[in-house]
């Protein structure tokens, strides 16, 4: 497992994340089986959100989670990197909210949830653009002040919506957790195509990748293995075997697993590891046997033309 710091807080974790929305309907018992199986790999790093869980059971994934802290020995945690995120209410349909009265309450049921005294990271889930940035950052001060929360980041934030939340806030956003995969990864796309008359070179994003390789902020990838699309935590919508409709990219991903005696599971995911922009990739699955093949991927070394033929494969252009 190969580890890095997220962004310059000092803090050395697996570059491999354990996703927890998917945590959803399992009993405590399956739980711990994932996550005991996600820290034997070397992953030390645990994902969530206040809306993740069933519907009409907000924060279902952070409870059966905190069971699970329960029943293990108290140094458990502190081996553990845990992050949750904040700012969509209504269910996840679709409202957002900023104010530091909300992010407080939020982060207090987190941490009630999880059965822990503190995050190690809080993101605001995703851009709220009736925010006042002002108190966000009222709020983050409160809740480092406290030891409630180390240290903060963002998700699905362009650059300039960081940059207006920086402007505020006196300490330094570490992480923005955006989606990436080798099927949809446009923040990758507009810098290779650049000046192509084509749909590749539509810069979507305002440039997060080169923007968070600047200035020292980590990309955290969520969807790794989903195609393009709409993404629901019950969505099984991968490139990775889908031979009809990725068969190109599937031939060239299942040799290169042939070559390195790994799944293709693997593959995916050193494709994004192997990115000098050292990025984490967020594991989505519940299948202890799938996050042991993840786990393959974090440090295999991909040659530049075999990343290069992977995303070839996967129907992109090159000039």
């Amino acid at each position: 497992m190969k580890y890095m710091e997220i962004g310059t807080s000092g803090i050395k974790t697996s570059n491999l994340v354990m996703g927890c929305m998917r945590l959803k309907g399992k009993t405590v018992k399956e739980a711990e089986k994932i996550i005991r199986t996600a820290m034997e790999e070397g992953i030390n790093y645990f994902d969530h959100a206040d809306v993740y869980g069933s519907s009409g059971q907000r924060g279902e994934c952070e409870e059966i989670f905190g069971k699970v802290l329960d029943l293990s020995d108290a140094s458990v945690r502190e081996k553990m990197i845990v992050q949750s995120k904040c700012g969509i209410i209504k269910g996840g349909t679709g409202a957002y909210d900023f104010s530091k009265a909300h992010i407080l309450e939020a982060v207090d049921g987190s941490l009630k949830r999880l059965h822990t005294d503190y995050l190690d990271f809080l993101l605001l889930h995703r851009p709220d653009t009736l925010m006042e940035p002002q108190e966000v950052a009222a709020a983050f001060e409160k809740l480092r002040e406290e030891g409630k929360v180390r240290h903060f980041g963002v998700s699905n934030h362009r650059p300039m919506q960081v940059e207006l939340l920086q402007k505020y806030i006196p300490f330094k956003l570490q992480i923005n957790q955006l989606q990436l995969s080798i099927s949809h990864c446009p923040m990758i796309d507009s810098g290779i195509a650049a000046n192509m008359d084509s749909s590749q070179g539509y810069d979507k994003d305002g440039s997060v990748l080169e923007y968070s390789r600047l200035h020292e902020m980590t990309i955290q990838a969520w969807s790794p293995f989903q195609v393009s699309g709409p993404i629901s935590s019950s969505s099984s919508n991968t490139f990775l075997g889908d031979r009809e409709n990725y068969g190109p990219l599937n031939a060239v991903i299942d040799r290169l697993a042939e070559k390195y005696q790994v799944t293709n599971t693997a593959v995916a995911v050193a494709w994004i590891t192997r990115h000098p922009a050292n990025i984490q990739v967020i594991l989505g699955s519940m299948n202890p046997d799938r996050i042991r093949d993840a786990a393959k991927g974090s440090d295999l070394p991909l040659t530049r033309e075999e990343w290069y033929e992977i995303y070839q494969a996967s129907g992109k252009l090159l000039p």
